[in-house]
């Protein structure tokens, strides 16, 4: 997985301290598959889960998962210490040094499912800073950029910087006050936010840039949940010394995280050969959402590739991310193809 610095506002990308393999590397079918959810001791949450961190200003969104690491693997040391520490940590997009707010960390074995806080959107609160007094018109022309917009990313960013279409799903002026409007912006995954404010300046005529930003949610998680640093560095601690119940509150375990894309409910069996890379054939599923009936996401990369799905177990464990490539009612072959192996 490719680590991405710390650009203003971008989220192209999830980045990670580590770069974990697919997971079907020298798996046997006789592997144990992962307990159920709520079954989970300490250590098997803090090596599968996920913390909807609050960020602080200040520090960058490296240097936070680095914090997140270390911590979780010092717990480790004292309650498990003949078993493996985590290798890394995920975070759902980077945020600036100077931003704030919602960023969903994956921990240990989650990291490989990354990828899926690109299905959804994500949702901002920023102060636009105008550089003169707003038009008379200033919400109608905001209004525009309710749309797809074209963006190139900034000259700092990490990707390739080619002129591409993001979606701006809602976009409300909450309040004007002199030279500065205070915007609440849902859009999808890979918007620069910053980019938006100066394009909204020129549209408005006076010119913009943008002040403090926030981010207030990332599908499928948002600012209800928030925990900050503390939150995390407490609750380990009173687990080592006997008590996990605010250390469940913050790390839950990582299939929240991909609650928000359709579910295949695959057999054990089944389950067993996914551990070692195989696909999920029509015989091994026992359930499926209503993929067609489910709206469709606006934040797919390509329209035409099928539908990201996660595999889980009858008592909910995931098993796999995986692209939706059949009927989950047909009698033989694949319906899912693997993309991450997550036990």
């Amino acid at each position: 997985m490719t680590r991405h610095p710390d650009d203003a506002d971008s989220d192209d990308a999830d980045s990670s301290d580590t770069d974990p393999d697919d997971g079907t590397a020298e798996r046997g079918a006789d592997d144990l598959l992962r307990s159920p959810p709520d079954e989970r001791s300490v250590p098997e949450l803090l090596r599968f889960g996920v913390v909807n961190v609050d960020k602080p200003a200040g520090p960058s969104s490296h240097q936070l998962s680095a914090w997140v690491r270390d911590a979780i693997n010092e717990t480790l040391a004292a309650l498990d210490p003949d078993g493996a520490p985590i290798e890394g940590v995920a975070h759902a997009g980077t945020l600036d040094p100077k931003v704030t707010g919602c960023l969903p960390t994956l921990t240990g074995d989650a990291t490989r499912a990354a990828q899926v806080f690109l299905e959804g959107s994500k949702e901002y609160v920023s102060v636009l800073e105008l550089h003169g007094p707003p038009p008379a018109d200033f919400r109608d022309v905001v209004a525009e950029f309710e749309a797809e917009i074209y963006q190139k990313p900034p000259r700092k960013s990490a990707v390739t910087r080619r002129l591409r279409t993001r979606t701006v799903h809602d976009l409300d002026v909450l309040e004007v006050d002199d030279r500065q409007a205070l915007l609440r912006i849902r859009c999808e995954s890979g918007t620069y936010v910053r980019k938006l404010c100066h394009d909204i300046g020129l549209a408005t005529g006076v010119g913009a840039h943008m002040g403090h930003l926030r981010r207030t949610a990332t599908d499928p998680f948002d600012d209800r949940d928030l925990h900050p640093l503390q939150d995390l560095v407490d609750g380990l601690a009173w687990a080592e010394a006997g008590d996990d119940a605010l250390l469940r509150e913050v790390v839950r375990p990582a299939e929240d995280a991909l609650v928000h894309l359709p579910s295949v409910t695959i057999a054990p069996s089944a389950a067993r050969n996914v551990a070692t890379g195989a696909p999920v054939y029509a015989p091994g599923v026992i359930d499926a959402d209503p993929i067609s009936e489910r709206e469709e996401s606006d934040d797919a990369a390509d329209a035409d590739e099928p539908p990201l799905v996660a595999c889980h177990t009858p008592d909910g464990a995931a098993v796999c991310l995986g692209r939706l490539v059949g009927d989950p009612d047909a009698e033989s072959g694949v319906v899912v193809s693997l993309e991450r192996v997550l036990v």
